[in-house]
């Protein structure tokens, strides 16, 4: 599937492996000149590397999205390489701590929150202004099922991921009309290195939860970021897209 997308700027982060890889790749493969940012340089660069080799054109980026100054530098990276911003999308995140809330470490929650929920408020509050100073433009934030349903294990995770879609609905209201759309996707469970922590009996368990029969692959997530992004969801702001193989329908 091909997108429109020539002569403009992304930013991903979390673009060094996984969902965030493959985002950044396709963006490229269809014209966008893309900051691969991730916390691991050797991570940016091998992907930005694989951009370039590939024809497309990207740079690396490192930032820690929990600290809010390195979110700022990243885009000013997109600003000071390629003359402007477009296009954001807010992929970077960990996993939380497998514990239920009475167990819970507070250093664990406040890591998971940290990353997961500040790191994407730091990235729409730098990257509204640069696409608003470009034109306009799109951002997705990626959420996860976990932010439409719940997980007794795995409470910093479900509430840091629900706190995003709320901040994106807010984010949509307020930036519709200037011409900034901004919405979520929401994922279940995709083979990333995310899910290293799972045995294969518990990669099983988690296969039998989507109806479709298997768990999702990187790149299907890409495909519906670059929908998201792209001039064919020009009537999206707000919305919450979940790509589950059936995981929520149960």
């Amino acid at each position: 599937m091909k997108y429109s997308f020539s002569g403009r700027v992304a930013l991903v982060t979390g673009a060094g492996s996984g969902i965030g890889e493959a985002i950044a790749r396709l963006l490229a493969s269809n014209g966008l000149s893309v900051v691969v940012s991730d916390v691991s340089a050797d991570n940016a660069q091998r992907v930005a590397s694989l951009i370039n080799t590939d024809g497309g054109q990207a740079v690396a980026n490192v930032a820690d999205v929990a600290r809010i100054n390195d979110v700022e530098a990243a885009v000013a990276c997109a600003v000071d390489m390629f003359g402007g911003l477009h296009f954001a999308v807010n992929n970077a995140g960990i996993g939380g701590d497998q514990s239920p809330v009475g167990e819970l470490d507070p250093a664990a929650w406040s890591r998971v929150i940290d990353i997961n929920l500040n790191g994407v408020f730091y990235g729409l509050r730098h990257q509204i202004p640069a696409i608003l100073r470009s034109g306009g433009g799109a951002i997705v934030n990626v959420s996860s099922i976990l932010g439409v349903v719940g997980d007794a294990g795995n409470p910093a995770y479900v509430a840091a991921k629900h706190a995003v879609t709320g901040l994106t609905r807010s984010a949509a209201l307020a930036y519709a009309a200037k011409g900034v759309r901004i919405n979520s996707i929401h994922p279940g469970y995709v083979r990333t290195p995310i899910l290293d922590f799972l045995d294969e009996s518990a990669l099983q368990e988690a296969v039998g939860l989507h109806p479709i029969g298997r768990l999702g692959t990187p790149d299907e997530i890409a495909h519906a970021v670059a929908f998201l992004l792209s001039e064919g969801s020009s009537f999206f702001a707000g919305t919450q897209l979940i790509a589950d193989g059936g995981y929520t329908a149960r």
